[in-house]
């Protein structure tokens, strides 16, 4: 071994004892909740693997997988639901599982979720230790993992393997390897349409960190102040990295429809989706308010858009680093201000993790034994909630 890959290995080693806490806590509220869905979906004479792996939008991904893109539903209204709609990375990765092992597509999906949600539990653990602590590290990913939504985690869907690429790359760029941060942001956007959030969060970041330079009276990349040289150019290469992903495979598409550039936009249009500010949205939660029973889901609505917008703020308040700002901005308000189906918003609104950090901040005040109780309850009502809502309705 080199020396190099002797001081690698330990500091791998260290970096994983260290999070190990955390990451035994997700597995355990994870395992949790597969459990309550087990039971669930045997009460209900249903299959519980089928609701995690071949439904709703995991049944497209798989199609991309087995088939490639071009596959499309015309609906009677009118809508063309194309598969083009959904980023590439998921589909790879369930190929290239399905073509080195005997797992099917859809196995290999819910194996790619498995690994990544832990791997997005890691990085959520090492951002919020990187700015707070390993205490509100592991307060941050129980929370995450409890979140009412978290069986999704579990689903052969994109957001865990989106939250992990993110959660890295803000990791990335708050240690300042910004090739790193790059590279993965550039792989978010292979990922999901809001790989944006991750971009800007690279872009302000790397902004921010020139403009401090240029204040402090040093050149960018020279060895003073203990920065070492060449940051500027691994920084310029990091922000050139980042949107590569998105921007590729948006193309890509506006040239397979032959509508150019913005021929996604077109694609998502057929799927009703868009950015209207939130007013669809509004429209939606104002109508729940015409009849009582309606009325008490608005008024549910209301509280959680409510609730999320206060999170936002007291981030900004205990002045989280620029980085976790954007992304988690961004993220809020590309799920509350799009014309996307309704139901869909608490799904979307999963990899917006700094959101909980102030909780975790709190969560991390009580003593262990108090917290744990609540944790525990907490994780109790996420599993049985996930099991029915998985169901039920689910997460479409």
């Amino acid at each position: 071994m080199t020396d190099l890959a002797m001081r690698v290995a330990p500091a791998r080693s260290e970096a994983l004892r260290r999070a190990a806490p955390a990451l035994l806590g997700y597995a355990a509220v994870r395992a949790l909740g597969l459990l309550a869905l087990a039971l669930w979906s045997a009460v209900r004479d249903k299959d519980a693997y089928t609701l995690l792996t071949a439904r709703w939008d995991a049944l497209w991904y798989t199609r991309i997988a087995e088939l490639g893109y071009g596959y499309e539903v015309r609906l009677s209204n009118g809508d063309v639901h194309s598969n083009l709609a959904f980023f590439p990375l998921l589909p790879w990765l369930e190929r290239l599982v399905a073509e080195v092992s005997p797992l099917s597509y859809a196995d290999g999906g819910f194996a790619v979720s498995l690994l990544a949600s832990l791997a997005a539990a890691w990085g959520i653990f090492a951002v919020a230790d990187h700015v707070y602590g390993r205490r509100v590290g592991v307060c941050a990913v129980l929370l995450w993992a409890v979140l009412p939504i978290g069986i999704v985690q579990s689903m052969a869907y994109s957001e865990s393997l989106f939250t992990a690429l993110a959660a890295w790359s803000l990791y990335a760029v708050l240690t300042g390897r910004w090739i790193t941060a790059g590279t993965l942001a550039l792989l978010t956007g292979l990922t999901r349409p809001v790989g944006l959030a991750v971009v800007a969060a690279v872009w302000a970041a790397a902004i921010a960190s020139f403009v401090q330079d240029r204040r402090a009276g040093r050149t960018p990349g020279a060895d003073v102040a203990g920065l070492p040289r060449g940051v500027a150019v691994r920084r310029v290469l990091g922000m050139l990295l980042a949107p590569l992903g998105a921007a590729g495979y948006v193309l890509w598409v506006g040239h397979r429809t032959g509508k150019g550039p913005l021929g996604y936009l077109d694609v998502q249009a057929g799927w009703r989706n868009g950015f209207d500010g939130g007013y669809a949205f509004a429209r939606f939660v104002a109508e729940k308010f015409t009849s009582f029973p309606s009325a008490l889901a608005g008024a549910g609505l209301l509280v959680g858009v409510g609730l999320v917008v206060w999170l936002y703020v007291v981030c900004i308040r205990q002045r989280q680093p620029l980085p976790l700002l954007v992304y988690a901005g961004v993220v809020t308000a590309l799920a509350l201000c799009a014309s996307s189906y309704f139901g869909s918003k608490p799904r979307l609104l999963l990899p917006a993790f700094p959101l909980l950090l102030p909780l975790a901040r709190s969560l991390a005040g009580l003593r262990t034994r108090r917290s744990a109780l609540l944790v525990g309850a907490v994780a109790m009502a996420s599993a049985t909630y996930g099991g029915f809502w998985l169901n039920g309705s689910g997460p479409p």
